[in-house]
């Protein structure tokens, strides 16, 4: 089932799309300035972008974490890029009465991996005109994710994403299972499979206030993604991630962006020519 964000086609057979951006929003500037950097990035490499970030983060650990702007102050922010920059856009809600506000702004809203149980939240988010990017719970079984897109339907939403972000392994890490990713595509009607690549690289010190990550395998997780043949990779980016005030540690160095991207772009094109091998 292919997904439509204006131009942009979600689909598990085209060359995927970069939802990208940072992970909250810690100044008006720092955020126009990571827009532009991806924006002239994927034009160049002719990757479709749907540019993200986060007005509020609060499902964090710490009462000490930064949680971004807000509500208000956020979305205004996002309203300017996506103004200035004439960019598609996407940020999580946590609240039913957020969903609203948060969708005349945005072209894609993110139901979060911690509240996707949630069924009013997800009533509220099936009301919308835009497209919703579903995170897979780090707790939840590949096929348990049936049961999130299942209220979805039931509530006349069918423009739906699927995030994969790693899944709980013991404690205080997270591992990907890319079995998973087709068993996604089969109970969930072949919905577009998106792949989180920097949320999959968390883990925590077992004295850490705040999430940890392995940012040097960033690489090698996104090219696994992408020979999994998805139809979008999320990564989170930033300046300078020693300094981020948010999940740091997983964040891709913005400057390295393009030289990120450009042989995921050559591994997708490559993998999505061979024709699937159907095994009995």
């Amino acid at each position: 089932m292919d997904v439509s964000v204006g131009k942009i086609k979600f689909s598990n057979n085209n060359d995927f799309c970069l939802i990208g951006g940072i992970n909250v929003i810690e100044d008006f500037e720092s955020t126009l300035n990571a827009a532009k950097h991806y924006k002239e990035v994927c034009k160049k490499l002719n990757i479709n972008l749907i540019f993200k970030a986060s007005y509020e983060k609060a499902n964090r650990s710490s009462i000490n974490s930064y949680m971004g702007p807000g509500l208000k102050d956020g979305i205004l922010v996002l309203s300017k890029i996506k103004e200035n920059l004439d960019i598609p856009i996407i940020t999580d809600v946590h609240l039913p009465e957020e969903v609203d506000i948060a969708a005349k702004v945005c072209d894609v809203i993110q139901l979060p991996a911690f509240l996707a149980r949630q069924t009013s939240l997800i009533k509220a988010m099936a009301k919308t005109e835009v497209a919703v990017n579903i995170k897979k719970p780090q707790f939840m079984s590949p096929n348990q994710l049936y049961n999130i897109v299942e209220k979805f339907f039931q509530f006349g939403k069918q423009d739906l994403l699927l995030c994969e972000r790693g899944t709980s392994f013991g404690y205080d890490n997270l591992v990907v299972d890319f079995l998973g990713i087709g068993v996604m595509k089969k109970t969930c009607k072949n919905l577009p499979i998106i792949f989180d690549v920097t949320h999959s690289l968390q883990c925590r010190d077992n004295n850490s206030e705040s999430s940890g990550g392995r940012r040097e395998q960033i690489f090698d997780l996104a090219k696994s993604g992408i020979a999994s043949k998805i139809s979008g990779l999320f990564l989170e980016s930033h300046q300078n991630p020693e300094k981020a005030k948010c999940d740091g540690p997983s964040a891709l160095p913005l400057e390295l962006l393009e030289e990120f991207l450009s042989p995921l772009k050559e591994l997708d094109q490559l993998i999505k020519k061979q024709k699937d091998l159907k095994i009995i």
